[in-house]
């Protein structure tokens, strides 16, 4: 006689198609709640209306997941499917929920190539009850689930079923209310990027299968006719050196030189530097922006460009410079391939790190000695330094600025952005900035001691914006055509010595006159290049913004 409650239940074999249905729900219910939170806000969805346009849009999306799951709906291949899918949506939901940003090919192409250190800023109890939620249990009851073993042929049957009934479906509940849905497409382009799980399918594809049927032929060699010419004020007594600093996450708007209330620049508005303020970035992330600055081509051009090309460094390094990457950051996302580089990690400095952390003055604590590394007979023509801040990198604003750069409190300390009091985020952010402001009065420091052997002059931007709860969205990353200015403007500040004005002949005064100028990233390849006097084809003189200030 068995003995009834030790033994383990029989589960219910289910269908693929089932499972199918079941997963798709799911997804398109509880993985989009950030889409029906934006729902909610539009004024035109009110009421029974509302309500009813709601469901319409669920089942749209469930039966295109349904549509997609069915290609899958085989033995061994759905359930490592639908797991995919729930973990993408759970990920997604948790950042879209909680920073207002969006999963598309840049951004996913910006958390590969995320360190450690950023990574771990991204952890949160939030997060992991979001995927718990959302992905976990479900996961769970999934893999629980026997499935049945039809015959191959009825198999196939059911799926090519399911896939023409789901798309037929998704096709009638779309001309049901297309009106509307038409609208909110066009009137709200945000909400086609918050579409779960398709817009990260989308992007995962985008980024893996479609950029193998681009075309990418070997790297283009770019400007080798490139030559260092004189100056404009002829042969220096002292060679030149341009200290570029790559900003990380800062925006122009909270940059007390381009009139925010709050002085967050003191140091800077001490020295004699012109600040733009109508900055525009290539992109709204690092991985996007990066490339794009150091390429000739413009953020148009770049972004469907069928071949890679050598960059703004290579051409210095034709004309004869020397040139010197240091990075404090993630890496140079390959723009420093064939350039000298040190990473700061590396470096070992307890005095300026903390963990596999440093503060971004490690870098001009080994400037000297870096220097001294590069050939001689280049820098005798002159030299270039790259550095590349850690910056404003967000959430967790706070680990970028030590006790006495503290500006503003009290500040948030959760990375969860929006379990903070707004005002909390914008003091931990502001601070990022203050302490930025020190480090580039610092660099400017350093390059006046070099004025007995060098021409040194100065040009700091950042690689894109921020947003600190602007329409409740946070961070960066939204698509560039539905980003806020908050993510696409960026300081730029430049200084030149007396030496370097006078070599370049380059006025600061006409440069300040022009500092609210509209410019982009589009223009700091040619403008480095002018500034540095190299002479080349690619040159285009009207996307210099030096060029109008020489002998004026």
């Amino acid at each position: 006689m068995r003995i009834m409650f030790l033994t383990p239940p029989v589960r219910t074999a289910r269908s693929a198609t089932t499972l199918v249905i079941v997963a798709s729900l799911w997804l398109s219910i509880l993985g989009n709640l950030a889409l029906w939170k934006t729902l909610l806000d539009i004024p035109d969805l009110t009421g029974w209306h509302g309500v009813a346009f709601g469901v319409a849009f669920a089942l749209i999306i469930a039966c295109v997941v349904a549509s997609l799951l069915s290609l899958f709906a085989w033995r061994f291949t759905l359930k490592p499917a639908i797991s995919l899918l729930l973990l993408l949506t759970a990920f997604a939901t948790h950042y879209m929920l909680m920073y207002g940003i969006v999963v598309d090919t840049p951004m996913l192409v910006n958390v590969l190539q995320t360190d450690t250190r950023e990574a771990r800023d991204q952890l949160s109890w939030q997060l992991l009850g979001t995927v718990l939620g959302l992905a976990v249990l479900p996961l769970i009851w999934l893999w629980r689930q026997p499935m049945t073993r039809p015959p191959l042929m009825q198999q196939m049957l059911r799926n090519g079923g399911l896939f023409a009934g789901s798309l037929i479906l998704a096709f009638g509940t779309t001309q049901l209310v297309f009106q509307d849905f038409s609208s909110l497409m066009r009137n709200y382009t945000e909400m086609r990027y918050q579409i779960n799980p398709l817009n990260s399918v989308y992007a995962v594809l985008d980024m893996t299968v479609i950029p193998a049927e681009r075309p990418r032929g070997p790297m283009q060699s770019l400007a080798g006719d490139a030559r260092m010419a004189l100056h404009a004020g002829g042969t220096p007594k002292h060679p030149p050196l341009l200290v570029f600093v790559l900003g990380e996450t800062a925006r122009s708007q909270s940059f007390s030189l381009n009139g925010y209330q709050r002085d967050t620049n003191p140091r800077l508005a001490l020295e004699n530097v012109t600040s733009f303020t109508q900055v525009s970035a290539c992109g709204t992330s690092t991985a996007e922006s990066l490339p794009c600055m150091f390429s000739h081509l413009g953020r148009t051009n770049f972004a469907k460009r069928s071949n890679e090309f050598e960059n703004m460094l290579d051409v210095l390094q034709h004309a004869g410079y020397a040139v010197l990457w240091m990075d404090n950051q993630s890496g140079c996302k390959g723009q420093c391939a064939r350039t000298p580089y040190v990473n700061t990690s590396d470096l070992k400095l307890p005095e300026y790190c903390q963990g596999d952390e440093c503060r971004d003055t490690v870098m001009l604590a080994r400037v000297d000695a870096e220097l001294a590394k590069l050939p001689a007979e280049r820098r005798a023509r002159g030299t270039v330094v790259v550095m590349h801040q850690m910056g404003s990198h967000g959430p967790a604003y706070f680990k970028r600025t030590p006790a006495e750069f503290k500006k503003f409190t009290p500040e948030c300390t959760d990375t969860s952005l929006s379990q903070c009091d707004r005002a909390q985020v914008i003091n931990a952010y502001d601070n990022t900035i203050v302490f930025t402001d020190y480090f580039l009065s610092r660099v400017i420091g350093w390059l006046k001691t070099q004025e007995k052997n060098s021409t040194p002059a100065m040009l700091y931007v950042s690689d894109h914006g921020e947003s600190l709860g602007e329409k409740n969205m946070y961070l960066h990353g939204l698509p560039y055509s539905v980003a806020p200015p908050e993510q696409t403007t960026v300081p730029m500040i430049t200084w030149l010595s007396p030496g370097f004005e006078q070599l370049s002949r380059v006025s600061t005064r006409c440069l300040q006159a022009q500092r609210d100028k509209p410019l982009s990233h589009d223009n700091l390849f040619h403008s480095v290049l002018g500034l540095m006097a190299v002479k080349t084809s690619v040159y285009q003189r009207e996307r210099d913004f030096f060029a109008d200030c020489e002998g004026r």
